[in-house]
This record gives C-alpha cells, structure tokens and sequence, in this order.
C-alpha cells in the first residue's frame, strides 16, 4: 500500500481516480461471494468476505486521502480540480455502501429468506455490474485527459455512461420487484428481520445508484 501511495501521482493526475475506483469496484464485487455464503449459511466463508471488504473498503480511504492532499492545483489541468473531487467522493460511496451492508447482515447473522434468495443474488450481482460499469467509464480519464477532453474519445465515454444509466434503471426494477417479494412472505418473517430485509435492499441498492452518480459526475467533466 505504502509502494501505491508514493507513486500515486507518478505519470497523471487523474491516474489515483482509477486506482481508487478499481478498488471501490473490488470492495463490491466481494458481495456476490458474501452473500452466496449468507445464503448458503456459510458464515465462515461469509465472515472472510467481509474481512475482505472491510480491507479494501480501508484501502480505499488511504487512496482518497493521498488524492485530497495531493491532487495538483494546478490552472492548466482541462478540469476544474474540485469536480475530480466530486467524483472521488461519489466513487468512494461504492466501498462505502460495501462495507456497510455487509455490516449489518454480519452484525445480525441475518438469513436471506429462501423463497427471495435467488431473486436477491441476481439483484446484487446487477449492483455490482454496475460498480464495473462505473470502473470501465472512469478508466477512460487518462485518454480524455489526453485527448482534452473532445475527439472519438467523449462519444466513447458517453456510450458508456449511457450503458451505465441502463444497468442502474435495471437494479431500481429489480428492487422494486424484490421488495414485493418480500412483502409477499412479510407475514412469515420476524418483523424486526424483515425492517432489515428491506434495509439491506436499500443498502444494496444504492451501489448502483452512487455508480450512475459517477457518470453524472463524468458527464459533468465531459461539458467543459
């Protein structure tokens, strides 16, 4: 880590942005195997994907930091430095709402209920394709950044932003199904399990939603 840290600003400045998505993306996509295991009641395997989590989900913070304090100031860089902010904070919720739905199902040995389980696997594994998404369209910073941000490489991103915002209109359909599936069977749940059934789907959720704010943001860099 200390070896990524010092050379984090080695040959661009919108390089740390892609290292710091591509590990937000990693802190989510360790949800698929997390809750295949809390599926499966597995809690040891469980227990070491939040492990997991929580290390990247650290990582991530160091990442941001260094990006903080040492983004360059300089009036010659194509983009406002503060909306390159903006985007690393957006991109850091990725890791965020990682961490913190892992948290609760974890601090609650909470079961997913059976007749949803299926339905809720594929509905975090869409949130997830959604980090991806969002890590595709940021790895492109360096080539807009060459490019200043006009030419063949705009189009490019905005393809992908568009792919982007689909997948995440995917998940809010997905959510709203799986929610009523959980309505569904609410009266054979625990009610305080089922406010945290609803919870963990929201939590999950916006996953998604923080990735379609990382293509506001990149939209937003693509307009100056």
């Amino acid at each position: 880590m200390a070896n990524v840290l010092a050379n984090i600003f080695g040959s661009s400045p919108v390089q740390p942005l892609e290292q710091h998505i591509g590990i937000a993306f990693s802190c989510a996509k360790q949800l698929n195997g997390f809750f295949k295991a809390v599926v499966d009641e597995d809690w040891e395997k469980a227990a070491a994907a939040r492990d997991a989590i929580e290390q990247l989900e650290h990582e991530a913070d160091d990442v941001k930091k260094a990006i903080r304090l040492r983004l360059p100031k300089s009036l010659f860089m194509p983009v406002p430095r503060e909306d390159l902010l903006e985007l690393l904070l957006v991109q850091d919720k990725i890791a965020n709402r990682s961490k913190d739905v892992s948290g609760i199902v974890m601090g609650r040995n909470m079961r997913i209920p059976a007749p949803v389980a299926e339905q809720f696997l594929e509905f975090v594994a869409r949130n997830v394709d959604a980090a991806k998404q969002a890590r595709k369209s940021v790895r492109e910073l360096d080539e807009l950044f060459t490019t200043g941000f006009r030419g063949a490489e705009v189009e490019l991103v905005s393809g992908l932003i568009e792919e982007l915002d689909q997948i995440e209109t995917d998940t809010d359909n997905m959510q709203a199904e799986l929610r009523a599936a959980v309505f569904a069977i609410e009266d054979t749940m625990n009610p305080v399990d089922a406010v945290f059934m609803y919870k963990v789907i929201e939590l999950t959720g916006e996953i998604a939603d923080m990735a379609e704010r990382v293509g506001r943001r990149l939209e937003l860099l693509l307009s100056h």
